[in-house]
């Protein structure tokens, strides 16, 4: 006795056609007739009552099917027990800086037999990933809703201002926005990145002067290469600026209330991605 007979002879008896089984299975329907005949004689029983209008079990047949789903559920426990654990798929953007490297870190030490695969793309691309299935999560930060996607709060992430290190602002331990009135700001276009643009220049307007336009770069993580040898300013995460290097980049806070974004974790709608439990008490751990 195979376990493709008892899957086959389930299916049949699920189903009460030959025809539609064989579909279900995605096989001719003379396979699953062959195997069937196969499966009676091993047994010395008719399975089932044939007739040109109708199948259905015969008294041997309502016997064998509990049992029959009774050993390939116990199959299915056997695959599963010898089974590597399904990966965790993660959408990421490099502005995450030391935040992601806890997280994972984290992460690891809950579920250390659970293989991570980071995927760092534009945000709409996150979004849209986790939506039809391609993503298990995303870290986002103030993105609007989107259809099949929902998003749990995890922290809030600051903004400090990056400047060139010969400003003379550059030295200071923090500074406020409207001392940058002068200097002009450097940006990502608002398309690639609307909520960090609108917080940076609103918070220009509620500070008295329109920013002085620089540059617009690809790019959050681009704009300092571009800093050090002009007179610009730009915003990026803090827990980003401190894992950049650069002598000619000075990284000051803003003064309170300062700017910040919210940071969330992305999720499908419909089903939660596995381990997504783990993931977020690794978040917990790392926000503590």
């Amino acid at each position: 006795m195979e376990l493709r007979q008892l899957t086959y002879f389930v299916t049949v008896a699920e189903e009460l056609h030959f025809g539609r089984a064989a579909e279900r299975l995605h096989i001719v329907q003379s396979a699953v007739s062959m195997q069937i005949q196969r499966l009676e004689r091993e047994l010395g029983a008719e399975l089932f009552d044939r007739t040109p209008r109708r199948v259905r079990l015969t008294a041997a047949g309502e016997r064998l099917l509990p049992e029959a789903r009774e050993v390939l559920a116990a199959a299915d426990r056997a695959r599963a027990v010898v089974a590597p654990p399904p990966g965790l798929r993660i959408g990421t953007s490099t502005g995450l800086g030391t935040h992601l490297d806890r997280v994972l870190a984290a992460f690891a030490r809950r579920a250390p037999d659970v293989p991570v695969e980071l995927f760092s793309l534009p945000v709409a691309e996150r979004l849209a990933r986790v939506a039809g299935g391609q993503l298990d999560a995303a870290f986002v930060r103030a993105v609007e809703p989107v259809s099949g996607v929902r998003v749990l709060p995890l922290w809030p992430d600051p903004l400090v201002a990056a400047l060139p290190a010969t400003h003379p602002l550059a030295g200071r331990a923090e500074i406020g926005i409207e001392e940058l009135a002068e200097v002009p700001l450097a940006l990502t276009e608002r398309r690639n990145n609307p909520a960090l643009v609108d917080l940076v220049v609103g918070a220009c307007y509620e500070a008295g002067f329109e920013p002085l336009p620089g540059p617009a770069s690809g790019s959050l993580q681009d704009t300092p290469a571009t800093i050090g040898s002009r007179p610009l300013w730009t915003v990026v995460y803090a827990s980003h600026a401190r894992v950049l290097r650069s002598p000619r980049v000075a990284f000051v806070p803003f003064r309170a209330p300062g700017l910040a974004l919210s940071t969330g974790l992305a999720v499908p709608v419909s089903a939660p991605p596995p381990h997504l439990d783990t993931l977020l008490l690794a978040c917990g751990d790392h926000e503590n």
